[in-house]
């Protein structure tokens, strides 16, 4: 009897139900990791941050366009100021805002055809003062901003003649006919200036020779001879010169 018994508990154990599996998984069910909160967060807060940046970025980009463009019409007002003032004869207040206006106008694209005018109408103002220097440089940098300015080449040509600088003003001239090769102003100045410019070279030749008999004779006074002594003679067939001593 014993014996049955022993059986009979051992078939109640393997009849006994076992916990279910899916009790199991329902236990861990509506629960997440901490690394899984953790990355859901993170990633949302990122793409938050990152939209509020770009959204800066482009206020703070249509504000500099804004800021930009006032700066270009006061620029362009204070220009204005100065040509009035430039028709009244008023050369250096005119000078003064024409400065002004460049310093005002913005550095962007759309300014430099502003800038290029202040500097061409700068450089009227020192002409009509006689100061032909500095209307040269302000031609200079209204050209490196518009190489074809033609108006800054014509003021250019003029201070360069002003100071009888004829080779650099026919450059100028030169390069207007290039742009515009019918200029009639530009081929008569090239005509008057030719022979000026030819004189000019001669003149500067027989400078040249001269500080160099004064070096010559200098040098040769201390053996008692000058620079006289010697007659060159050039021969017509090959165009070299021979040099003979002369007593």
């Amino acid at each position: 009897m014993r014996i049955e018994e022993k059986e009979t508990e051992k078939h109640s154990d393997l009849n006994s139900p076992k916990p279910s599996s899916s009790n199991n998984r329902n236990a861990s069910d509506g629960f997440e990791t901490a690394s899984d909160g953790e990355l859901g967060s993170n990633g949302s807060d990122n793409d938050d941050e990152t939209q509020q940046q770009e959204e800066q970025q482009s206020l703070s980009q249509a504000d500099d366009v804004v800021l930009k463009q006032k700066a270009f019409e006061q620029a362009n007002d204070v220009k204005m100021g100065g040509n009035r003032l430039f028709g009244s004869g008023q050369y250096e207040e005119a000078l003064s805002q024409y400065e002004l206006a460049l310093h005002l106008a913005p550095d962007m694209p759309s300014s430099v055809e502003l800038r290029s005018i202040c500097h061409a109408n700068s450089a009227i103002c020192c002409s009509k003062m006689g100061k032909y220097e500095d209307a040269i440089k302000e031609c200079t940098k209204a050209l490196e901003l518009n190489p074809s300015y033609m108006k800054a080449l014509l003021r250019r040509a003029e201070a360069h003649e002003k100071l009888e600088h004829f080779e650099e003003a026919i450059a100028d001239m030169k390069k207007i006919l290039e742009l515009d090769p019918s200029n009639d102003q530009a081929k008569k100045t090239i005509r008057r200036l030719g022979p000026l410019a030819e004189e000019k070279r001669e003149k500067m030749k027989e400078e040249m020779i001269g500080k160099l008999k004064d070096m010559g004779n200098s040098l040769l006074g201390r053996f008692g001879m000058s620079v006289d002594n010697f007659k060159s003679v050039k021969d017509p067939n090959t165009g070299s010169y021979s040099i003979s001593f002369q007593r």
